[in-house]
């Protein structure tokens, strides 16, 4: 029975990781183990689970049918566990983060390693990239995200806010004409990011200007990348001002138009609605949520 429960598991993993290689990375096993769990339960149950090709899985109609029972069973023994483990000082398990791929400083990624030093028992995996985890498909409890939300099945929890600055090098600023209007500004070269947009929406005394940047000398896919190009003389950029307060302190770094401001974001916990929320993972939000009500991530 206990090879059964396995199984089923793992068929799950495989429904909502879409493939075998993404659920053995999920629950850490080789293709080979995978495929052989779900051969063995399509084996004892008499039917083919998944329509399989080179390229993708997609459920059966009994497939359809059995994953409906089979993820309240990997539910409730998650809720199981969890409810042993609620009464314990110490917490014990594992838990899968996403965060962005920002630098070592960042205030939120220094609450999750101080989680870890004081929960020893717990194990994290951590993926930092700029580009949005899929939560479902790569298994994970809790993304970190930035800005403002996209309606998604995902659930979510603000649990901070950010500043951003506008910057530039100044040797950058010292061989062009000086920067005093939004005109001046329209005339500067930019960073751009590929995933994040390009236009950006200032305030200044009531007054609201949005730029929508037409000269972008260089395009990065990361903020890290992004900082990098700006400190190296090549442009302008809204960064985050967690990312930046050395620089900004040793004038590596000025602000550009200080006069104009840029709204603040906010700082998301974000899970999947797929069942009782770990208890873990509500404990990691509660750290994450009580570090990072400063003014920068």
């Amino acid at each position: 029975m206990i090879e059964d429960y396995r199984g089923l598991a793992i068929f799950v993993a495989i429904a909502d990781a879409g493939s075998l290689s993404a659920a053995g990375r999920r629950l850490k096993l080789s293709t080979s183990v995978v495929s052989h769990h779900l051969s063995r339960l399509e084996a004892k149950l008499g039917v083919t689970l998944f329509f399989r090709s080179t390229r993708s899985m997609s459920l059966t109609p009994e497939g359809r049918a059995a994953l409906g029972p089979a993820r309240r069973m990997v539910a409730a023994g998650e809720e199981a566990l969890d409810a042993v483990g609620a009464g314990s000082d110490e917490p014990v398990g594992a838990l899968r983060v996403a965060m962005p791929a920002w630098g070592e400083n960042m205030r939120i990624i220094q609450a999750l390693w101080e989680f870890a030093r004081r929960h020893p028992m717990v194990a994290i995996s951590l993926h930092s990239s700029d580009r949005p985890a899929d939560l479902i498909r790569d298994g994970f409890d809790l993304a970190i995200r930035l800005g403002t939300l996209a309606d998604s099945s995902l659930k979510s929890r603000r649990i901070g806010d950010f500043s951003r600055l506008l910057v530039a090098a100044p040797d950058y600023l010292a061989g062009r004409p000086p920067v005093r209007t939004l005109e001046d500004l329209a005339g500067c070269d930019f960073i751009a990011v590929s995933m994040i947009p390009d236009a950006m929406t200032l305030h200044c005394e009531g007054e609201t200007a949005v730029i929508q940047p037409e000269n972008v000398r260089l395009e990065v896919d990361t903020i890290v990348a992004a900082k990098s190009a700006v400190l190296a003389g090549l442009g302008v950029r809204v960064l985050p001002l967690g990312e930046i307060e050395a620089e900004l302190a040793s004038g590596r770094l000025v602000e550009v138009l200080p006069q104009w401001r840029l709204s603040e974001l906010g700082i998301y916990a974000v899970w999947p609605d797929s069942g009782p929320q770990k208890a873990l993972t509500r404990r990691l939000i509660e750290v994450l949520a009580d570090k990072s009500m400063g003014r920068a991530p």
